[in-house]
């Protein structure tokens, strides 16, 4: 869990489980378990990635295997090099973190991107979040914080600072224009699904609760994914506060 800076908001920080999608193994093995987190850095400032490098390069569990200064670059090496998570800034040469997300998303999936920037306007924050980022950080943040997010978001959470959080809050409070385009309905039991994403619920505990199998819950996930037209838990949970379908004290 990312922890909250002495002088942040309480309570506006939330972790949603994210990874929990069609095609991910719930059931990896220990040699998976044991694996370090593959990290890409995608910075232009070169002393910010030299930074970030350096701290990374202290945990036992991630390295960085690949160091991207502009957007295109960072597109690329996730081709080659495919990692697992991707730190990413937003204004970079070439190709924004804005488009670089999307087309990492549409190519791979699987692999997290967890936003590291200095902006926090709500043009970003959203345009990342539609994107498919799992995470959305501000450079204020202590080091700590920034390992433990590159971990949840591994993990298949999605972390956002308190200050962007609030903004999500707020957002989703509030109806905007086109939020009331037609959708097929979810069925009974995708919208309990659904209500157990927004709790935070990894697909095993959902099975668990619903005996159902994991991947069961998957396939439900993925329906619900498709039939939003979302990529992520994180995206289908905003959508269903914005729709009514869930409330805010659905929220973990």
């Amino acid at each position: 869990m990312v922890r909250h800076p002495a002088d942040s908001p309480p309570g506006f920080s939330f972790i949603l489980n994210n990874r929990d999608k069609v095609g991910y193994n719930d059931n990896e093995g220990k040699d998976n378990i044991m694996a370090k987190i593959r990290v890409l850095l995608a910075e232009d400032h070169a002393i910010m990635r030299e930074g970030v490098r350096e701290f990374i390069g202290r945990e036992s569990d991630m390295e960085v295997v690949g160091e991207a200064g502009d957007g295109e670059e960072a597109v690329k090496l996730t081709a080659q090099l495919k990692p697992d998570v991707v730190v990413m800034d937003i204004r970079m040469p070439k190709l924004n973190g804005i488009e670089a997300t999307k087309q990492i998303k549409a190519q791979f999936p699987l692999t997290a991107i967890l936003i590291l920037t200095a902006y926090d306007s709500d043009q970003y924050i959203f345009a990342l979040l539609e994107a498919g980022a799992a995470g959305y950080l501000l450079k204020g943040i202590r080091t700590h914080e920034l390992i433990d997010a590159i971990r949840a978001v591994y993990a298949g959470e999605s972390v956002l600072h308190p200050v962007i959080a609030s903004r999500v809050i707020r957002r989703v409070v509030t109806p905007t224009s086109g939020e009331n385009r037609a959708v097929e309905p979810l069925s009974e039991r995708e919208m309990e699904i659904l209500k157990f994403a927004a709790r935070g619920i990894s697909n095993k505990d959902i099975a668990e609760q619903l005996f159902l199998s994991p991947r069961t819950v998957q396939v439900h996930l993925g329906n619900i994914f498709n039939k939003l037209g979302v990529a992520s838990r994180t995206e289908a949970v905003l959508y269903g506060v914005k729709r009514g379908w869930l409330s805010l004290e659905d929220l973990p």
